[in-house]
Parts: structure tokens; sequence; C-alpha cells
């Protein structure tokens, strides 16, 4: 079978898909539409977790899977926070909506001009990353589903699990930056940090979200 259409790609393209109807969802004027929507986007970050372990178990990896893969990730995501902040345009919750989007293009534009000079850093995988993952979808859900449950305030819960999530966010990002600055500084073309996976032309789901 092609790599194209094996599982762990199909479960990527079908995030992609579900961006158009989760914004539908978001924006559905019935009751139902925010807990639609929150569902449309924890089955999205499901399938984010399933098509990476599914690759991996079945060696199934792909230079189509890792190149998509955070792009179907990064468009998830950076909608969600854009409908969030149109829905509840406040200086507290937009901030940290702009530090993510604005991490993941900076990082994303390190990783193309690194690609561009042939370059690889070796990053330490590293559990920030997958708790900032983690942080981050759950506080999206929480901010989308917004209404309290079984006495639980769970916008508010939802908001300081995203400063949560900025903070790992920037933590990731300094981590990322110095192990890519002998590049930006010129001083070698290959950078290395111990038990590292390599990023550059190719990435992993272990490396550095």
């Amino acid at each position: 079978m092609s790599t194209l259409y094996n599982l762990p790609n199909m479960l990527t393209f079908s995030r992609i898909v579900l961006i158009p109807f989760f914004v539908l969802f978001f924006y559905l004027p019935v009751e139902w539409g925010m807990a639609a929507a929150t569902l449309v986007f924890v089955l999205a970050a499901v399938t984010d977790w399933l098509d990476g372990y599914l690759a991996r178990r079945w060696e199934q990896t792909s230079a189509l899977g890792a190149f998509l893969d955070p792009v179907a990730d990064k468009l998830m995501v950076a909608t969600a926070l854009v409908l969030i902040v149109q829905a509840d345009p406040e200086f507290w919750l937009a901030l940290p909506a702009l530090v993510i989007i604005g991490r993941e293009i900076a990082i994303s534009a390190l990783r193309e001009w690194m690609a561009e000079l042939g370059a690889r850093a070796n990053v330490a995988v590293s559990e920030i990353g997958k708790v900032k993952t983690a942080a981050q979808m759950v506080a999206i859900a929480l901010l989308i589903y917004r209404d309290d449950f079984a006495g639980l305030p769970i916008y508010t819960i939802g908001l300081v699990l995203l400063y949560i999530a900025v903070l790992l966010t920037l933590w990731s990002m300094i981590i990322y930056l110095r192990a890519a600055w002998p590049q930006l500084n010129g001083e070698t073309d290959t950078v290395a940090l111990p038990k590292g996976d390599e990023i550059g032309l190719t990435q992993t789901k272990d490396s550095l979200e």
C-alpha cells in the first residue's frame, strides 16, 4: 500500500477535514453548537495522538506524515484560538493566543531556514513538549465549551491551563533556540544534545512540539 493511504496519514488528513466542521459548529446558532464544536476538537486531539502512535507501532512513518502532522495540528490549534478570542475579545485571552501562535510561526520559520541550509539539530526528547501539548489541548477544549459543568468553573479552569501551556510553550521554545543557536550564530552545521531526535529536514512525533 502506498504510504499516502496508510491509516496514520488518513487520520492526519481527517484532522484537516474536521476544521471546517469545527468552525461550522462553533458559529451554529443552536444550544448544542459549542458542545459539538468541543467534541470535534477533542476528536481531532485524539487523532493527533493516535496517528503518531500507530505510525510508530506499525512502522508506517513517512515523509508525508512527518510534514503533514504538525501542519494539521497547528491549523486546528490556530483556528480554535482565533475563534475563542473572536468570541471573547479580551486582552488576557488574546495575549496567550498570540504567544502560542507566534511561537509556532517562529519555530516553523527556524526549521525551514535550517532545512534550507541542510543543517540538522538534535534536540533532546522532552516531557515539556508533551505536557505543554496536553495542557494546551485541554485548555482549548474547556474554553470552547465555556459553560460550568457539575459546579466546576470550566472557562476559568481552561484559562488557567492556557497560561500554563503558554509558560511551557516559551520554555520549550528556549530549549529549541538554545539547540539551534550554533547554526544561528554561524558556529557549526550540526547541534547535538543527548538522546535527541533529528529536527531539520525531518521531524518525529516525539520532537519538541
